[in-house]
């Protein structure tokens, strides 16, 4: 006899996303869709026992980088891993179309400088099979992945594209190349573009250390292509912008982009973090938001929920030895002939005698100073670490040498063999708390983001934000308030949802996307970054997994149980903003 529904899932406690208090019910499954939500008697051709656990919309995390690998891989992990069902790529202005033949490497170097994804992983992954921005979208729509994929236009490559070695160079655009960009975001916007990504931060650079493209470009260029967007779809416009800049004029560079949202029509988000520089700039953002908000332009924030750091390692792109003499010698062997040098007395009491060649290196500068820097374990990573737990302060305790202990971390910490970490948080951490991204995440106008999932592979992994923001702000943060867990489910489901356009998911409600996780609560927990060796020519990359969630449904289909994928791929290309289900689009 066929079964009533594809799945169901019994018992669980619903946490559907709207921010309503958790309730229990059974949740029904057909033709990828949820169709009931309720005590179902119906039975399904596939049932998981949600009892006693948390059904969750599935996440919608709107600042990635998979550009690259999900033109080669299946799987987009490390997010799929942490309860995320849609991802959207393409911010920060960095990406992969439109380009011409000539402009493979510029881009790819781009790409290696800003998101350390090295270039011969690159070279040797991405097809090139396509040039323009609507041809790298059908070669996307012709792959499955784990989740839904969203894609922005890249502003270094449209810049890139159209400009040639001006746009490099970072010249002014002309009225002509102006005209030019904006008729490609259109068209973009009209092949399935989610939006369109720029930068404007130093931070941002080419592997050969020059600034990205975009970073001076002028408002007129700005507007102009945010105009072109508004030009799609017959004048109704299509597409969101997404800004990540430097504010080193708050003031003037925040209207700027209230002025381009107004005269666009186009919603924009953009990175806030709490920088050590002006660790209270925060707060004027969050009031120009709400001033933008009242004049009915949708400006919002995207924060990260931790701290932003990187992590030090044998293994990854940078250690504390990294500049020192006898280092750099034995930088090239394989890891365990490293360990077994850095284990040789003599070596390393050369090594720890040394000064690094560096002014960037460990304990060398304020930023990197020892107090900043902290012991990662292989149990739950812990981070919002207190200063009593620094280097310095264990240093200060035991007497020993700063980068003894270092040393030592990374040769046994961890899971030993060399594979020990060092967190170093950089940015949201200028007080050495989190106590201000709380008050972030508690405004109407701030998304939680900035993951940068498929990015950063040798000296960040935060692509598990997600996990964090139950694990952390809804149930084990001690050292300030927390979130309910309803808000924090809302924020990184619906919210985020609606942030770039996708009116289709983010609730667990009849009619909304099957894209759900069902989470063993009390188990769930973030285990500790490690290294693995599977990108295009066995590059390398950080990852972390999480334990705790039972099972991630995409569009209808089971493709984890218990973190580890089932072989099914439901995901595919989205083509720009989705609606929200007829049934409610009518209300």
């Amino acid at each position: 006899m066929e079964k009533a529904f594809d799945l169901v899932v019994r018992g669980g406690t619903v946490v559907d996303g709207a921010g309503a208090a958790a309730f229990e019910a059974d949740v029904a499954v057909k033709d990828g869709v949820i169709a009931a939500v309720g005590r179902i008697a119906g039975s399904g051709a596939e049932e998981i026992d949600a009892r006693g656990q948390i059904v969750t919309p599935g996440f919608v995390d709107i600042h990635t980088h998979y550009d690259g690998q999900a033109t080669w891989d299946a799987r987009l992990q490390p997010s799929s891993w942490h309860g995320v069902t849609t991802v959207v790529m393409g911010n920060c202005g960095v990406g992969f179309a439109p380009c011409r033949s000539d402009d493979h490497d510029l881009l790819i170097r781009l790409m290696e400088g800003v998101e350390d994804i090295p270039f011969p992983v690159l070279a040797d992954g991405l097809p090139w099979n396509w040039e323009s921005y609507p041809e790298y979208l059908d070669r996307l729509s012709e792959r499955s992945f784990d989740v839904d994929v969203g894609s922005q236009l890249p502003h270094a490559a449209l810049r890139v594209y159209v400009m040639g070695q001006r746009g490099v160079d970072r010249a002014p655009a002309t009225e002509a190349d102006i005209h030019a960009m904006a008729a490609i975001a259109k068209r973009a916007m009209e092949a399935g573009a989610i939006g369109f990504g720029t930068s404007r931060t130093l931070n941002h650079r080419s592997s050969d250390g020059s600034p990205i493209a975009t970073l001076t470009a002028g408002e007129d260029e700005l507007t102009g292509i945010a105009l072109g967007m508004a030009a799609a779809n017959n004048g109704a416009g299509k597409g969101v912008l997404q800004v990540v800049s430097d504010f080193n004029d708050p003031v003037e560079e925040f209207a700027m982009l209230r002025r381009i949202v107004e005269r666009s029509g186009r919603p924009l988000s953009f990175s806030l973090l709490q920088s050590p520089r002006h660790p209270d700039q925060w707060r004027y953002m969050l009031e120009q938001m709400s001033e933008a908000k009242a004049a009915g332009q949708q400006i919002r924030a995207q924060v990260a929920t931790r701290p932003v750091g990187v992590l030090f390692g044998l293994e990854l792109t940078v250690n504390p030895f990294t500049s020192h003499p006898s280092y750099r010698a034995i930088k090239d062997l394989p890891l365990a002939e490293r360990v077994a040098r850095l284990r040789d007395p003599e070596f390393r009491t050369r090594l720890l005698a040394e000064e690094a060649a560096s002014r960037q290196a460990a304990g060398a500068s304020p930023m990197r100073s020892w107090e900043r820097f902290h012991l990662l374990g292989e149990d739950s990573p812990d981070y919002e670490p207190t200063p009593d737990r620094s280097i310095a302060a264990i240093s200060q305790r035991t007497g020993r040498a700063p980068h003894e202990i270092a040393l030592d971390h990374m040769l046994d910490g961890g899971p030993g063999d060399g594979r020990g970490l060092l967190y170093l948080p950089l940015l949201n951490y200028a007080n050495d708390d989190l106590d201000h991204v709380w008050t972030m995440l508690g405004h109407d106008c701030v998304v939680p983001g900035l993951s940068d999932g498929g990015a950063h592979v040798g000296m960040i992994c935060d692509g598990s934000f997600p996990t964090t923001n139950l694990v952390h702000w809804t149930r084990d943060r001690t050292r300030g308030p927390t979130l309910g867990l309803e808000h924090m489910v809302k924020a990184q489901c619906r919210d985020t949802a609606e942030t770039v356009g996708l009116f289709d998911r983010g609730l667990v409600q009849p009619g909304f996307r099957a894209d759900l996780n069902v989470i063993d609560y009390p188990r769930l927990r973030l285990k500790a970054p490690s290294v693995a060796y599977d990108l295009p020519t066995g590059g390398r990359r950080l990852i972390q997994r999480a334990e705790g969630y039972t099972a991630t449904v995409v569009a209808g289909q089971v493709t984890y149980r218990d973190g580890e994928p089932t072989g099914a791929l439901p995901g595919r290309l989205l083509r720009g903003a989705q609606p929200a289900p007829a049934r409610l689009a009518a209300e």
